[in-house]
C-alpha cells in the first residue's frame, strides 16, 4: 500500500532579539522574497513543512512593524548574544509583547543563545539562560549562525511545537463538532420520545 501523502504545511517563524540570526551562509538554498525574509522546505518527523522565516533581530527598521509581525507569526525565536547580558534582558520585554499581541500565554517559543563560537567572550552563563527557559517553559539552545551550530535544530524544535499546537487545535475543533452533532441528535431523540409518549385523547 502506497504511503499516504501529507500535504506541505506552512509555518511562519519570526526571529526577534538583539543578534541577527539568519545569515546568507546558512540560507544558501533559500529564495529571498524580501530582505531578511526567507522560505525553505524542511522535514519534521516525516512531515513536509514550508518554513517562512522573518528575521527582524538586530534590525531597527522592523521595530515600528513589530506588532504586525507578532500577529502574523505562529512561532518565535528569541535570540540573544552570549556575549551581551543586555541582549538577554531584552527578551523579557519581547516575550511580554508577544503574549500581549497574541493574547496567549502558550505561544511556541525557542530561546537561542547566539554566538556560541565566541565562548572566550561569554558574558551570559548557561545556567542563567537555562533558568529563564525553565520559567518560560521554552526550550533553550546555544547556537552559532556563523558555524551553523544548532541552527537547524532550533527551527525544527519550533516547527515541532507549532505542529503539535495545530494538531491539538484541529482535534479540539473535531471534538466540538462531534459534541454539537451529538447534542443535536440527542435533542431530536428527546423530541421523538415526547411525541410518542404524549397524552392521547380518547373519544367515547
Amino acid at each position: 500500500m502506497a504511503p499516504r501523502y501529507q500535504p506541505s504545511r506552512e509555518c511562519h517563524v519570526v526571529v526577534l532579539g538583539a543578534a541577527q540570526f539568519v545569515h546568507n551562509q546558512w540560507i544558501e538554498s533559500y529564495d529571498p522574497t524580501i530582505e531578511d525574509s526567507y522560505r525553505t522546505q524542511v522535514t519534521v518527523d516525516g512531515r513536509q513543512i514550508m518554513l517562512e522565516i522573518l528575521d527582524t533581530a538586530g534590525t531597527e527598521q522592523f521595530v515600528a512593524m513589530r506588532d504586525l509581525y507578532m500577529k502574523t507569526g505562529q512561532g518565535f525565536l528569541l535570540v540573544f548574544s552570549i556575549t551581551s547580558p543586555s541582549s538577554l534582558t531584552e527578551l523579557s520585554m519581547l516575550r511580554d509583547e508577544i503574549i500581549r499581541v497574541k493574547d496567549d500565554e502558550n505561544v511556541p517559543i525557542v530561546i537561542v543563545g547566539n554566538k556560541a563560537d565566541l565562548e572566550d567572550q561569554r558574558a551570559v552563563s548557561r545556567s542563567k539562560a537555562f533558568t529563564l527557559s525553565q520559567r518560560w517553559n521554552a526550550p533553550y539552545y546555544e547556537a552559532s549562525a556563523r558555524t551553523r551550530t544548532n541552527v537547524d535544530e532550533v527551527f525544527i524544535d519550533l516547527c515541532r511545537q507549532m505542529l503539535r499546537r495545530d494538531d491539538l487545535d484541529q482535534s479540539n475543533s473535531i471534538d466540538d463538532d462531534d459534541n454539537i452533532a451529538s447534542s443535536a441528535s440527542s435533542h431530536r431523540r428527546s423530541r421523538r420520545r415526547r411525541k410518542e409518549g404524549g397524552h392521547k385523547c380518547i373519544i367515547l
